[in-house]
C-alpha cells in the first residue's frame, strides 16, 4: 500500500496536474485507502501517458512527447475485444501512412496482481519458421513465439513474411488467439531508386512498429496492455530487421546482386550494401507515402528534444547504445555526448515485463 500511495502522490505533484488542485490527490488517496486502486480520468491518462514517454530512457523519439494520443480501452475487458481494439489501434495510428503517436490503454492491474496482457512483442510482427535443417524461413526473432502460436493451433503460409496472430489474455480467463485482419496492416513492398532489381528480393516491412508488452506505469497503477505506436526510424529496418545475421541477414544477398566481393572484410561489401538496403527502406516508405525518419534527422530532432528538456529544467535520461544509430553513428550529433544515466525508479515510465507466457 505504501508503494502505491508514494507514486500517487508523486504523480500528482507533476506540474502538469498542478491545475487539479489539493481536493483530487486527497480524493485518490481515499480510494486507494479503501479499495487498493483508483481509476485515472481521461486527461491524467493522457498526461501521464506522454510523461512516461518522455521519460522512457531507451526512446529516441521523444522529441514529439506532447503529441502521444490515448484511446482508452480500460472498458474491453473480454479477449475479444481488445483484440477488436488492438484492431483500432493500427487502423488510427496507421492513418494510410500519415502515422499517428498513439497508445491504446486497456485496464490497469488489479490489486490481486491480475491483469490484462497481449503476449506478442508488437501488434505486427513476421512468423520465423523453423526447417528440419536448422534454418528458419522468416524473421528468426519470433521462432520461438511462432512455435508457441502454432501449438495454441496457428498453422501459417510458410512464407518470409507471414504476419502473426495476436495471443491476447484477459485478466480473468486464458490466452486466446485472433488472427490480424488484413486491413489493419500496412504494408510497405521494399524497391530501390536505382537498381531495378531490388523488388526482385521480394522484401517488405509493417508500416510502424506497434509495441505491446511493456507495461505503462502511471500514478502507482500498473497498465500490462498498453500497446503504442509510432514511427520507424529507417536504419531500425534497414541496418537492423533486414541486415542482422540473426534477422533477415540480407547483406550478402544485396552485395551479391552489386557485384561486391564478398570474400574479403576489406572490400567492405557489407558497409555498401547496407547503405543501399537503407537507401531502399527511405525511399519505398515515401513512395508509398508511408512516415518514416533517417537516423540523421532522428538524431538531430533528438539533440534539440534536450536542448529544450533542459531549458524547462529537466533532465534527460538515456542509453547511449540506445539512441546511437547502428550506422554512420559517427555522423550524427548524438554520438559525441554523454547523456544523464536511466533511472529505473522514475515514474511515470515505460518497464519491462515478464514475457513468459503460462502454461
Amino acid at each position: 500500500m505504501s508503494n502505491i500511495i508514494n507514486e500517487v502522490r508523486e504523480f500528482f505533484a507533476l506540474p502538469e496536474l498542478a491545475h487539479l488542485g489539493r481536493h483530487r490527490l486527497a480524493e485518490v488517496l481515499r480510494q486507494v485507502e479503501s479499495t487498493g486502486t483508483y481509476e485515472h480520468s481521461l486527461e491524467e491518462l493522457t498526461i501521464g501517458a506522454r510523461i512516461a514517454w518522455r521519460n522512457h530512457a531507451r526512446c529516441l523519439g521523444r522529441f514529439a512527447w506532447r503529441g502521444l494520443d490515448v484511446i482508452d480501452a480500460r472498458h474491453r475487458t473480454t479477449a475479444a475485444q481488445m483484440a477488436e481494439a488492438c484492431w483500432e489501434h493500427l487502423r488510427v495510428s496507421g492513418n494510410g501512412g500519415a502515422l499517428r503517436m498513439v497508445v491504446t490503454v486497456f485496464p490497469a492491474q488489479r490489486p490481486d496482481g491480475r491483469g490484462p496482457r497481449i503476449w506478442n512483442p508488437q501488434l505486427v510482427r513476421y512468423a520465423g519458421y523453423r526447417r528440419p535443417d536448422g534454418a528458419v524461413v522468416g524473421d528468426p526473432l519470433h521462432a520461438d513465439l511462432t512455435d508457441l502460436l502454432q501449438r495454441y493451433g496457428w498453422r501459417g503460409r510458410g512464407g518470409p513474411f507471414d504476419v502473426l496472430p495476436l495471443l491476447i489474455q484477459p485478466a480473468d480467463g486464458p490466452p486466446e488467439l485472433f488472427e490480424v485482419p488484413p486491413d489493419a496492416v500496412l504494408e510497405v513492398p521494399i524497391s530501390h531508386p536505382e537498381l531495378r532489381w531490388f523488388a526482385d528480393l521480394g522484401l517488405r516491412w509493417h508500416a510502424n512498429p506497434s509495441i505491446s508488452t511493456m507495461r505503462l506505469d502511471i500514478g502507482g497503477l500498473r497498465y500490462t496492455a498498453a500497446p503504442f505506436s509510432g514511427w520507424y526510424i529507417s536504419s531500425e529496418i534497414g541496418a537492423r530487421n533486414l541486415s542482422d545475421e540473426t534477422r533477415y541477414n540480407m547483406l550478402p544477398a544485396v552485395a551479391r546482386r552489386m557485384g561486391l566481393d564478398t570474400s574479403t572484410n576489406r572490400s567492405l561489401w557489407r558497409d555498401r550494401a547496407l547503405i543501399e538496403l537503407n537507401q531502399a527502406v527511405i525511399y519505398s516508405y515515401r513512395k508509398a507515402g508511408v512516415h518514416i525518419l533517417d537516423h540523421h534527422t532522428a538524431a538531430h530532432q533528438f539533440v534539440a528534444h534536450i536542448e529544450r528538456e533542459r531549458a524547462a529544467g529537466r533532465r534527460v535520461p538515456a542509453r547511449w547504445s540506445w539512441v546511437n544509430p547502428p550506422l554512420s553513428a559517427s555522423t550524427t550529433p548524438t554520438y559525441h555526448r554523454e547523456y544523464d544515466a536511466p533511472n529505473p525508479a522514475l515514474r511515470p515510465n515505460w518497464v519491462s515485463q515478464d514475457q513468459r507466457v503460462p502454461g
